[in-house]
């Protein structure tokens, strides 16, 4: 069986060992060593990667208890000897997310009384999941800033292994579900956890950790977090960003939420007041058009250069409560759609016209007996389709 030498120190980078197995497999090729520093996935934190001599490992797993290294090519034939070295920037991130979970999880449970579920370990941030239904700012404030003065005390952080026996004398989180020897993760007068994972040496090791949101998941509370040098590039990147912002707005940044505040509300009112605009200009344009359609006999159709179909929807609506007879057709030159519409008395389905009438034009799109809108590919042929529905609806051809 392979010798875990992760177990022996989490912080060994580079190593000699023997090949005594190569397994192809749908997957890729596996080797087996007869010892690896690479950890394999196991209890939230992903599997290791890094180098068997110049071939890369991509991932390391764990099957029937001996560790296996998904590699890119086969690195030798087994018996031959080979240098192994770690992903180090990986595997210390790793280290890092995976001890600041255990001291975020320890100090949820003592503060907020809530244990832990679940943990995982992203590529761009970690979450642990516990089990809470409700919880308030400043608790989660009380939690981030208990496991930072921890982190700034420095307490030791152990692994080694204990017997059963050993274990159920211990204040364990929850009890171990493997069988035999139990490994500890101790964090000096906090928490004893069983754990397989690689941890660091010392809560100071993790420089601080940040709590980025709090979530409810499937009745629990989830806590999305960084620590270590993730947790400083994210302060970092923030910095940035409050910096940049208090610039451009001439804001200090402690007073940009209260800013913020102030132009949702001002641009609330603005929006009301240019929605009751738009309602009058509709009102006009509708009384226009209609004006319009009934001195030619004609449906009520115009091509805007200036409006959405959102818009036109809002005008359609005003002119069908003014007339349900009259057919309206209008259309968005900027965004190359047409709209067609009644208000349920012009006795044809605007769906069907739709259907009959665009593929000849390229046109997509369909609706109902009352509404239809479709879009086309450029303004040559909305307008094209435009015209033609036009004719059909001044010669009634719409049965």
């Amino acid at each position: 069986m392979t010798h875990k030498r992760y177990y022996d120190s989490a912080y060994s980078q580079d190593w000699t060992a023997i090949i005594q197995e190569i397994i192809p497999s749908e997957n890729g090729i596996y080797v087996r060593l007869d010892e690896t520093l690479f950890y394999p996935e196991g209890g939230g934190q992903p599997g290791d990667s890094g180098w068997i001599g110049e071939v890369r490992v991509r991932d390391t797993c764990s099957k029937n208890g001996e560790v296996l290294h998904l590699v890119e090519a086969s690195p030798g034939e087994p018996g031959s000897e080979v240098s192994c070295r770690l992903d180090w920037e990986r595997r210390f991130d790793h280290m890092q997310q995976h001890s600041g979970q255990h001291l975020l999880s320890a100090t949820v449970l003592e503060l907020l009384g809530a244990a832990t579920l679940s943990f995982h370990l992203g590529e761009d941030y970690a979450t642990v999941d516990v089990e809470r239904t409700e919880w308030t700012q400043h608790e989660l404030d009380q939690v981030e800033r208990e496991v930072n003065v921890r982190i700034m005390r420095n307490l030791p952080i152990k692994s080694y292994f204990v017997s059963s026996e050993e274990a159920a004398n211990l204040p364990l989180v929850k009890a171990p579900s493997v069988e035999g020897e139990v490994r500890i993760v101790e964090i000096e007068g906090i928490e004893y956890n069983a754990c397989g994972g690689t941890h660091v040496s010392a809560t100071g090791e993790l420089g601080l950790l940040k709590l980025l949101r709090a979530e409810k998941q499937k009745g629990h509370l989830r806590l999305t977090f960084k620590t270590g040098l993730r947790a400083l590039d994210e302060f970092v990147t923030q910095t940035k960003v409050l910096a940049a912002l208090s610039s451009k707005l001439s804001t200090p940044k402690e007073e940009l939420v209260e800013r913020l505040e102030k132009w949702t509300e001002e641009d609330r009112r603005k929006q009301t007041e240019l929605n009751a605009l738009r309602q009058q200009l509709d009102d006009y344009i509708a009384q226009e058009l209609l004006h319009e359609a009934v001195r030619t006999g004609g449906p009520i159709s115009k091509l805007f250069g200036d409006r959405t179909v959102k818009e036109l929807q809002s005008l359609a609506t005003a002119l069908t409560a003014r007339n349900a007879r009259l057919p309206i057709l209008l259309g968005s030159l900027t965004e190359f759609k047409l709209l067609l519409a009644h208000g349920g008395e012009a006795g044809f389905s605007c769906g069907v016209l739709f259907k009959e009438v665009l593929p000849a034009f390229g046109g997509r799109g369909g609706g109902n007996d009352r509404l239809a809108q479709a879009g086309f590919a450029a303004e040559s042929d909305l307008a094209a389709c435009y015209d033609i529905l036009k004719q059909r609806l001044n010669n009634h051809e719409i049965k």
